[in-house]
């Protein structure tokens, strides 16, 4: 799984012009996209390094100050660039494997104690956010680095 993490002072979802999703308070943005060859252990694996992730003010945690967490699926982070201009989308798992996944990543973040809001998978949504810092990171769960 891939996710980029954003720290955000705030931060919606709209689908068909209604807000569906919005962070109360500052925390984090997650992109979150998934290939075919992850499972629901990646998806926990991701979860505890999101809720640990010491990127918030005074390098504290979500989990140390109980910082709001938005997740949208996006798919497009498995894209290919490597050959023309028009990006390949064929490393990104299809629906069917990869909304149980980002559903299992908020479910696991949950588990761990965050407050986590969800985009609507496979819609077309405007996400809206005011970055901090700005602070983001990529993360891929095939590549810890």
């Amino acid at each position: 799984m891939r996710a980029v993490v954003t720290r955000v002072e705030s931060a919606s979802v709209k689908v068909d012009g209604e807000v569906i999703a919005e962070l109360p308070r500052p925390g984090l943005l997650i992109l979150a996209g998934v290939g075919h060859e992850d499972s629901a252990s990646e998806a926990g694996a991701l979860a505890r390094k999101i809720w640990g992730l010491r990127i918030l003010d005074g390098e504290l945690s979500a989990s140390d100050v109980d910082a709001p967490i938005l997740v949208v699926s996006q798919f497009t982070l498995y894209a290919s660039t490597k050959k023309g201009r028009r990006p390949s989308w064929s490393r990104a798992a299809p629906g069917v494997v990869s909304e149980p996944l980002v559903e299992e990543l908020c479910n696991q973040l949950e588990a761990l104690g965050a407050s986590v809001e969800r985009g609507r998978f496979g819609a077309h949504m405007s996400v809206a956010s005011v970055n901090d810092g700005p602070i983001t990171v990529l993360i891929d769960t095939l590549n810890w680095e």
